[in-house]
């Protein structure tokens, strides 16, 4: 089975614990003004790969995934959009003995019977979730990703109700998602879910806008510089449960 890859980083640090394979997978559905990987979008661009030539080049690594508690997370682009190719590749992950993450928005997410399914049988061989929850207040986080988040906080509480293991992370973007209202209320979203081991606030960067210019898009955020220490912090304050979740 073949997937269509946007890139790799073979020894990635912050897509999970330890040491990571991470693969960024090509295509997807929000066009979030912040995307530094906006090249990942059109679904039918980016290297078809093999499961087998992935697994080959992963076992290279084996000992640093091993040493570090690390493993293979599969990003985006939205890895959900790829679903059977993702699910056959954490197969071939678990008969290694590899812990499996999937970094996802939740933007394609579906209740019906046919991708249930399929969820389903991917969740027999994932460890751990990393869910972007992006804004909470539905008519910002259409301005912001070109979509409802109803899709995603169903992503969310869906995992939560099948206690798959989460981490949420939230990217803090001046004036957009900094809002106090807006992260009381994803903090009270958050302490619903009863799988969250973790709240990452990612603070906002421009280091992905020369892609924007190079693909002739028109980059939003132009102007928008990231947010300080005290407010990232602030915000980490903000959205950390009273006892249960630890705020990175």
């Amino acid at each position: 089975m073949e997937g269509r890859i946007h890139s790799i980083e073979t020894s990635g640090m912050v897509d999970g614990p330890g040491i990571r394979y991470v693969i960024f997978t090509q295509g997807c559905l929000l066009r979030c003004q912040y995307c530094h990987n906006p090249d990942s979008w059109a679904r039918d661009s980016g290297e078809l790969r093999s499961v087998s030539s992935l697994i080959k080049d992963i076992k290279k690594y084996l000992p640093y995934m091993k040493h570090s508690n690390g493993g293979v997370t599969v990003s985006g682009g939205e890895p959900l959009l790829q679903i059977d190719f993702l699910t056959e590749l954490f197969k071939g992950c678990k008969k290694l003995g590899i812990h499996t993450t999937v970094d996802s928005s939740g933007g394609c997410f579906s209740k019906h019977r046919s991708f249930q399914t399929k969820f389903n049988e991917l969740l027999k061989y994932t460890d751990l979730f990393l869910v972007d929850l992006k804004q909470i207040d539905d008519e910002k986080h259409r301005t912001l990703t070109g979509m409802s988040n109803k899709r995603i906080l169903d992503f969310a509480r869906t995992l939560s109700r099948k206690d798959v293991p989460v981490w949420i992370r939230h990217v803090l973007v001046p004036g957009i998602t900094d809002n106090e209202k807006d992260l009381r209320n994803l903090r009270l979203f958050i302490n619903e879910l009863t799988n969250v081991e973790k709240v990452e606030v990612l603070p906002y960067h421009k280091m992905g806008a020369y892609k924007w210019q190079e693909l002739g898009l028109s980059y939003t955020l132009e102007g928008t510089e990231p947010p300080d220490e005290k407010t990232t912090e602030w915000a980490k304050q903000l959205l950390c449960s009273q006892k249960t979740i630890q705020t990175v």
